[in-house]
């Protein structure tokens, strides 16, 4: 599929190290030669192919030539990584992972064998639990292998069978109990075997490791593929006003982005997250949980010569049920409930912690604009009902005021 909603556009890879041809830059500076004043670099969240990803940017960018202002001209990019759908479905989409994660095909293969035949012993779980471990470059002690520094989930170390019960433990509890519509899916599938409730939480347990690899390689691919990029290409393209949009881990993306500037680069005028699939406290220089320490993205707002925002709907299910239970797994070995605000995402109540951080509703932001600096949290709940719903003319208009050119 090619972009045709707009034109000047121009296609981005990354690979899952960050790496892509040779040549990308100079293609985007190549936008400024043509006269465009302004670049909109939009990338995706969990897709399983550079077609899905590429209809996304068709329909996503299609509002845009109607909001270029007078003396601005805007180019366009798509960036495409390589990612997985992120989806609240119970059953694996093993053709993605075998995709995106070719190296680990034996793997994954394995995985679907144990899942379908839910063998009702110990040493299958443990068996499971070391094939997670080898999916996510994960060592037995708990240290990540392969990636960046993120912190190694609790659940791909700890003992397999009181892990999957929690999980367990955690649906039923999250998904509303017994009589939940889910759990009558769970009892067709799992049937009378004793075993079933452990490998329902097994089940959980690998889309939780899929969810780790791909927050991972999200902040990978902005940090060490994006961020250097753009530095790039202001050297090439000093006067090209950059706006970074990016939906769910792409949201992650654009923002780990931010920590890969070289020192000096002031192009990025604007950022949009788009259901971020992030922590809300990513830009907070102290947790309120823990003041000693900030979170991952601390200060670098600061970066961009222009406003961050962040919108966000409580109406999206996958960062309200989903992204909460992955983060607590991710943080804390001793149980899956707790402090539930501590764990939810930017997407799904905004930027938190971070001193005069603007809100609004998406109706004011519409109608009034956006501040010209800081965090703003825009809640868009008026229109995005799921989490993928973000292609709608009213969120094209917040990229638009927040990169002032419309």
């Amino acid at each position: 599929m090619t972009v045709t909603s707009v034109d000047p556009y121009r296609a981005v890879v990354l690979d899952k190290d960050g790496d892509g041809p040779a040549g990308q830059a100079g293609a985007l500076a190549g936008l400024a030669r043509a006269g465009c004043t302004d670049l909109v670099l939009f990338t995706h969240g969990w897709n399983n192919s550079p077609s899905v990803a590429t209809g996304l940017f068709d329909r996503f960018f299609e509002p845009f030539p109607a909001l270029s202002g007078p003396g601005r001209r805007l180019g366009y990019a798509g960036l495409v990584w390589p990612s997985i759908m992120f989806s609240d479905e119970r059953v694996p989409d093993y053709p993605a992972l075998r995709a995106v994660l070719p190296e680990r095909a034996a793997a994954v293969d394995r995985i679907e064998e144990l899942l379908a035949a839910e063998p009702a012993d110990e040493a299958a779980l443990s068996e499971f639990s070391g094939l997670l471990r080898e999916l996510t470059g994960t060592e037995a002690e708990g240290r990540a292998a392969v990636g960046d520094a993120a912190p190694v989930p609790q659940f791909l170390v700890g003992d397999p069978a009181m892990v999957y019960g929690m999980f367990a433990d955690a649906l039923e509890s999250t998904e509303g109990g017994r009589g939940s519509e889910a759990e009558a899916g769970a009892e067709a599938l799992f049937g009378g075997n004793p075993a079933g409730r452990l490998w329902k939480g097994a089940r959980e347990a690998l889309r939780q490791a899929t969810y780790f690899t791909m927050k991972r390689r999200a902040g990978v691919v902005g940090e060490r593929g994006l961020g250097p990029l753009l530095g790039e290409l202001g050297r090439a393209a000093p006067g090209l006003r950059v706006h970074l949009v990016g939906h769910s881990f792409g949201g992650r993306l654009v923002a780990y982005a931010l920590r890969g500037l070289p020192a000096g680069t002031r192009n990025v005028k604007s950022v949009t997250v788009l259901q971020g699939a992030f922590s809300h406290y990513a830009f907070a220089a102290r947790l309120p949980h823990d003041r000693g320490h900030g979170g991952s993205l601390a200060g670098l707002q600061d970066r961009i010569d222009g406003p961050l925002v962040a919108c966000h709907s409580h109406r999206d299910t996958a960062l309200r049920v989903f992204y909460p239970l992955a983060s607590r797994v991710s943080r804390d070995d001793e149980s899956l409930f707790g402090d539930e605000r501590r764990w939810w995402a930017i997407g799904y109540d905004g930027v938190q912690a971070v001193p005069g951080t603007a809100a609004r509703s998406l109706a004011a932001v519409v109608a009034d604009g956006l501040p010209g600096t800081g965090c703003v949290s825009v809640d868009a709940a008026q229109v995005v009902t799921e989490h993928s719903d973000i292609c709608h003319a009213e969120l094209a208009r917040v990229v638009a005021r927040a990169g002032r050119f419309d």
